[in-house]
């Protein structure tokens, strides 16, 4: 104010000075609008060309968080209207470094390199960040059957900054009568029989996928390339990846689209049992590219719904899923809510019980109100996405009074983290 009211006198008294002044501020101005408005044009163009500008999610494992996550769009079931996997009803192995060292790679994993348990600010859980030119052997010491589905979340934090980014593979392999985590398979996990599906992450719609399968160090199958455009909106977000394997049939989905159905993709001369990952080199460093996963769940069994909640009278799951310490439904239980809503339309008559479960972390009140919650959400589902009439269903928690297996492991923890479908009794 005082420049302001000043202005005027030295206009007056003093006019070179006062014309040196406002020439100034006229061209302090003009370089401040030009600031903004180059910096609205360089934003346009990143989008138009396909540069992701965020920064990608930043770990909190003691160290100060440089690189903010951008926030999370919330998902919706409609996300995943396609999206018919459905998981084994039996846990096999399941993973998700909650019980490991922030800072250290996860317990019984091995690798060629390095790899960190991490804390990220803006995704609840742990998470296994995978690096550069390195490969992971997985802790599972169980075989799998002859039928098993996978699931995990991947976050791939990646800016672009005009080079290629780096490749990211996983699979599964047999290690025939090695231990599961020998070292000599983490330079040949095609050493006895061997799946790998390979990510391709770009810009411009450019991302793509391919399947490879071996057999006794000699390839076996070998996919065509198929297109992941959507692929790059998961960068710095989470995609939720699945497979299924029904003796030598392979398929397998990337978020809610399925990439592959391969009748004899499979090599079947041995027992598959164990899981790698792997991250191929690039230009960047490694806080420019980066692959997380956590929420590994391997299981086995194709869950008859329609047998087990209409003759048998009860129907459970472990594969409705939430978000951490919510009742906010995950889209990638899109397959299973729409089974159990198909066998509810076939059935109009019956009325159905929805009870929810939690494993024994936490206080018992506060569980006991989460799995109420969740199972008003899946209720909530049903009738929204669904159409089932919200009459014919009751609703009820019981939290971790009525585990069904040892909530010590990790295994056991996930198995009671279940939603029950119970036909109710007077009908």
């Amino acid at each position: 104010m005082c420049f302001v009211l000043a202005f005027p006198y030295l206009t007056k008294s003093q006019p070179a000075f006062a014309t040196r002044v406002k020439d100034r501020i006229i061209k302090k101005t003009n370089q401040r609008a030009d600031q903004k408005i180059d910096k609205a044009i360089d934003q346009t163009l990143d989008e138009l060309e396909g540069k992701n500008t965020g920064s990608g999610p930043a770990a909190t494992n003691g160290a100060p968080a440089s690189n903010p996550a951008p926030a999370q769009k919330e998902s919706t079931l409609k996300e995943y209207s396609h999206f018919d996997f459905i998981p084994g009803a039996e846990l096999i192995y399941t993973e998700d470094f909650s019980r490991d060292a922030v800072g250290e790679l996860a317990l019984d994993w091995n690798s060629n390199g390095k790899g960190e348990v991490v804390s990220l600010e803006s995704f609840p859980g742990k998470w296994l960040k995978l690096f550069q030119n390195v490969n992971y052997l997985s802790a599972n010491n169980k075989p799998f059957p002859q039928n098993f589905t996978l699931e995990f979340d991947l976050i791939p934090q990646l800016k672009n900054t005009g080079y290629t980014f780096p490749l990211f593979t996983f699979g599964f392999l047999s290690t025939s009568d090695l231990p599961t985590t020998d070292n000599s398979l983490l330079e040949a996990t095609y050493k006895y029989q061997s799946a790998e599906i390979l990510i391709r992450p770009a810009t411009n719609g450019a991302s793509y996928s391919n399947v490879k399968t071996n057999l006794d160090k000699a390839g076996f199958f070998k996919g065509a390339d198929q297109k992941l455009a959507d692929f790059e909106r998961s960068y710095n977000k989470i995609a939720h990846i699945a497979l299924q394997v029904q003796g030598s049939r392979l398929r397998v989905w990337i978020n809610s689209e399925k990439v592959y159905d391969l009748p004899k993709a499979l090599a079947t001369n041995y027992i598959n049992n164990q899981l790698f990952y792997k991250v191929s080199g690039s230009g960047y460093k490694d806080n420019e590219a980066a692959f997380f996963i956590s929420n590994l769940k391997v299981a086995t069994g194709i869950p008859d719904t329609r047998q087990k909640l209409i003759e048998e009278g009860k129907f459970s799951t472990t594969a409705i899923l939430f978000d951490v310490n919510t009742a906010t439904i995950k889209p990638e239980s899109y397959g299973v809510l729409k089974e159990i809503a198909a066998v509810l339309k076939e059935n109009g008559t019956i009325n159905i019980t929805i009870t929810g479960h939690t494993d024994s972390d936490g206080n018992d009140a506060a569980n006991l109100t989460l799995s109420q919650k969740r199972a008003a959400a899946v209720k909530d589902a049903l009738a929204n996405e669904y159409g089932i009439p919200a009459n014919r269903v009751a609703t009820g928690g019981k939290g971790e009074s009525e585990p069904l297996a040892d909530n010590s492991t990790k295994e056991g923890k996930a198995q009671n983290r279940r939603v029950e479908f119970t036909k109710q009794t007077n009908q």
